[in-house]
């Protein structure tokens, strides 16, 4: 029985209202990923946020103004998810329970994957393999090249985000609260460690350490190796954004309206921002730079903070919630609109310097590899862009 669009809206709307109430690949280091890195080009995104790190930054330039090189419609369809893209191809699941592979020049279908669930996660690519969870919290391993089922592994609850990877490894957290960590070739569980409330966010990994900011109110300093707690932090309430690593700082805002900056060494605080004025959750990712943090949030704005003092550099104002995650290219950051609208913007000023208007909303963010943004609706359509060309 395939799962409707209206049955997934209700069923995230429920689980979002069981929260409680609250009022140039920029890095630090010559080599960000370390071991945990997966063999991927550096033109790849190959899971949510782009790297390990969960910066949200691609290497893969593109220029505005970009124009309309494919479409690809599902009909009665919708999107959550973010796409991946590797070896040109385009990974992406919808809320009916198909997981399409798309070719990334033409937009032509290869294969799709179906199932009886929805999937809101985004896929995470490693090694010929395709790891996605769906929302009856079963986590599969799907053949790249054929669309073949490999493996499932089992959940309690719907998985809302996208796998990470340490090592041969793969993580994965779930609604039940659980962070899993699975043998990448078998499936198999290496280990599981329990928080409080629901993990909805993509675990980061940095070295042997996996950052979960959870809906218990804490971000969560996991070791790797062996899957247990290493230390804890305080927040104002519950998160299931994804943190962006740089350096000795995690980034993420919460279901409060707060954005945190915390040494993840001292696990402590650095500082915090809260617009006092139109304060709302966030439910964007933040995308960040050695000079810039860029975030969108429930209240119509998208922000640039500083990484250091977390000072407003600039904001801009669109006409709906921002829920998608922005995507750093170069001296440009993209980002999709519940509004329909899909904005590039001067990443030094907040100036508007692109935008296209589909009349869709986006929950999903842009995925940017090989030339080419990458953006799907939940109005069932993936938009692909691509610079202009030269004259």
């Amino acid at each position: 029985m395939q799962v409707t669009k209206k049955k997934i809206l209700f069923a995230s709307i429920v689980a979002m209202l069981l929260l409680p109430p609250l009022t140039s690949l920029l890095v630090d280091g010559a080599n960000p990923e370390l071991a945990s890195s997966p063999k991927t080009s550096s033109h790849d995104w190959f899971l949510f946020r782009g790297n390990p790190r969960a910066q949200g930054v691609s290497q893969a330039p593109v220029t505005t103004p970009l124009k309309v090189d494919w479409k690809f419609s599902v009909k009665n369809g919708a999107f959550e998810a973010t796409a991946a893209i590797v070896n040109n191809v385009v990974y992406i699941g919808d809320l009916d329970g198909k997981l399409f592979a798309l070719e990334l020049k033409t937009g032509k279908k290869r294969w799709e994957y179906v199932t009886d669930s929805g999937f809101i996660a985004s896929p995470a690519v490693r090694d010929g393999k395709i790891y996605l969870g769906d929302i009856d919290g079963r986590f599969y391993c799907v053949d790249a090249m054929s669309g073949k089922q490999l493996w499932v592994f089992e959940t309690e609850a719907e998985i809302d985000s996208s796998a990470n990877f340490y090592k041969d490894r793969v993580l994965v957290g779930s609604q039940d609260a659980t962070l899993y960590c699975l043998n990448g070739k078998t499936g198999e569980l290496v280990w599981k460690h329990a928080i409080e409330d629901q993990i909805r966010c993509t675990p980061t990994v940095v070295e042997d350490r996996a950052f979960v900011a959870g809906c218990d109110g804490k971000l969560h300093i996991i070791d790797l190796t062996k899957g247990k707690l290493l230390n804890q932090v305080e927040l104002d309430g519950p998160t299931g954004v994804t943190p962006a690593v740089l350096g000795d700082h995690v980034y993420f805002g919460t279901e409060g309206g707060v954005f945190f900056a915390i040494d993840w060494k001292q696990a402590k605080v650095s500082w915090t921002y809260q617009d006092r004025e139109r304060g709302q959750p966030f439910r964007s990712s933040a995308a960040v730079t050695p000079e810039y943090i860029v975030v969108g949030s429930r209240n119509k704005r998208v922000q640039a903070l500083h990484p250091k003092t977390g000072k407003q550099i600039w904001q801009f104002v669109t006409r709906a919630r921002i829920d998608s995650s922005p995507v750093i290219v170069g001296k440009e950051a993209f980002v999709g609109g519940s509004d329909g609208r899909i904005y590039g913007l001067n990443l030094k000023t907040g100036k508007e310097i692109w935008k296209y208007e589909t009349g869709d909303g986006f929950s999903g963010s842009p995925a940017v590899a090989a030339g080419r943004l990458v953006i799907a609706s939940d109005e069932g359509t993936v938009y692909c862009f691509k610079s202009p060309d030269p004259k």
